[in-house]
């Protein structure tokens, strides 16, 4: 985002930390600017009347507020109302700004009821399902796909085995990609969760599973370099022989036994 977009999503995410300390039901409140943010989408008219910069924001909130009045809680309209109020580089900020609002309420709902950790561990699971499985991820995200089919798979993978706020994240990263690929869509839920728990998340790339021992010490090395909590997210790949990869945003520190025979590979041939 640039400069203005910046200013603009830092605002709003202010605005909904208001809402949240207010006693905001969380869920209902994540779901309600869902809801606004697929409004948002179905209506280029729309779009370009919340986002246009060349707009008064005080003429833009009253538009917002019409539109939303007694279908929406009043905590979602003052959260959209200061977002639509703000000054946006482009029409997507805005509604990938709500978007992520949303998310992060939902998953603030998660962190009430203590259970941020295991929705993250989840939604991180089943994104590697489906890469792992290119039936499963073309029918998930075919867009010629039946939307109650899909929904279904997502029942059929997690309902009963993960948390109500895992389900409800992954059915909507199927159902209302926003032009994303799922995985970006996951990741960006991913991303969410680990700053709303203000830790640094680390996908780790393993032949077989850590140890507890292993776990707690590439935890402990990873933490001393990053100067934050480190969240491990264990992805078993057969392929990988031996040895790890970890990735930490767009960094990689790849340790892998395959990564090493590369290497010597191209040494010989050079």
């Amino acid at each position: 985002m640039r400069g203005s977009s910046r200013a603009a999503a830092i605002a709003g995410s202010k605005a909904l930390d208001a809402a949240l300390a207010g006693g905001a039901d969380r869920r209902v409140l994540g779901d309600q600017l869902l809801a606004v943010v697929g409004v948002i989408d179905g209506s280029a008219t729309l779009r370009r009347a919340l986002a246009d910069p060349s707009r008064e924001g005080v003429e833009k909130q009253t538009l917002a507020e019409r539109l939303l009045d007694g279908k929406v809680s009043a905590e979602a309209i003052v959260v959209v109302k200061n977002l639509v109020g703000q000054r946006w580089a482009t029409e997507r900020d805005l509604s990938d700004t709500l978007e992520e609002l949303a998310v992060t309420s939902i998953l603030a709902g998660a962190e009430q009821a203590d259970r941020i950790d295991r929705v993250e561990d989840e939604l991180f699971r089943f994104e590697r399902i489906v890469a792992g499985n290119p039936e499963l991820r073309d029918r998930l995200t075919n867009r010629q796909g039946d939307v109650d089919a899909k929904a279904g798979v997502v029942s059929e993978l997690l309902d009963g085995k993960a948390s109500d706020e895992t389900v409800h994240l992954a059915r909507q990263a199927v159902l209302a990609p926003r032009g994303r690929k799922l995985d970006r869509t996951l990741e960006l839920y991913l991303a969410l969760a680990a700053r709303r728990r203000e830790q640094i998340t680390a996908v780790v790339t393993a032949a077989t599973d850590l140890t507890a021992q292993q776990r707690e010490r590439l935890s402990a090395a990873l933490q001393s370099i990053y100067g934050k909590p480190v969240l491990l997210q264990v992805a078993i790949e057969e392929h990988v022989l031996g040895g790890i990869r970890v990735q930490v945003g767009d960094e990689v520190v790849d340790g892998t036994v395959l990564r090493r025979l590369d290497e010597a590979r191209r040494h010989i041939a050079g």
